[in-house]
């Protein structure tokens, strides 16, 4: 595995456990009498949001970060590196420092219980809006466009990070599916601790990727 693969699978691993994107999906499985079908269609509308933005950027953006010589990427790449790295320092320091807003999740929590109950085609936006990668897509569209990748495998890394970064939803769902009183309970007796704790889990791996930039940034800049 090449550095800016190890790029990516980090980046895709610190879109998987986004607070806001983590605790979104937590939510619309415990909140609804029907879980399962919630989970579904709101998975299906981040998939498709994320899969969208990815063949749209295959032709806008295609191998625009790619550098003949792999070892020395191209300086403004290595600039946005350094520039993602110090701001994903800065968001980390936030959000470890701020104390868990009740406010805030009461009203995640009014919003996911209306969305529960909606129809598919409403689940499916809020999915959409709620549980894609967001900030995360900009950097796995840079470190693929780095790699020259050509159509075939431009597919392959863009699903390897569509599904890892709904992969907690779509394992909980396939529990439900396999063991739906079980992953319920389950579900439901950890939503607080998840939702409270989830961004000290997102601080390691977040960490490690602003790490990983920094040092490609400041490679590439001195190579």
């Amino acid at each position: 595995m090449g550095w800016i693969d190890a790029e990516l699978v980090l980046v895709s691993l610190a879109a998987m456990v986004s607070p806001t994107t983590l605790t979104f999906s937590v939510l619309a499985l415990v909140l609804g009498e029907r879980p399962r079908r919630t989970g579904i269609w709101f998975v299906l509308g981040a998939v498709g949001a994320t899969l969208a933005i990815g063949a749209v950027a295959a032709f806008v953006i295609g191998d625009v970060a790619a550098s003949k010589t792999p070892s020395e990427p191209k300086t403004w790449v290595s600039v946005v590196d350094i520039v993602a790295a110090a701001l994903i320092v800065v968001w980390m320091i936030r959000v470890l420092r701020r104390p868990p807003d009740q406010h805030r999740i009461d009203g995640m929590v009014t919003q996911m219980t209306k969305v529960s109950s909606s129809p598919a085609i409403a689940i499916v936006a809020a999915g959409a809006t709620l549980a894609n990668p967001g900030g995360f897509i900009p950097l796995a569209l840079k470190a693929i466009s780095e790699t020259d990748p050509n159509a075939a495998q431009y597919v392959i890394d863009w699903l390897f990070f569509t599904i890892v970064s709904v992969l907690p939803l779509t394992v909980a769902i396939l529990l439900l599916t396999i063991a739906p009183e079980w992953a319920t309970r389950v579900l439901r007796r950890t939503r607080d601790w998840l939702i409270r704790n989830v961004r000290f889990i997102a601080a390691v791996i977040v960490g490690l990727l602003a790490a990983v930039l920094l040092r490609d940034g400041i490679s590439g800049l001195t190579s």
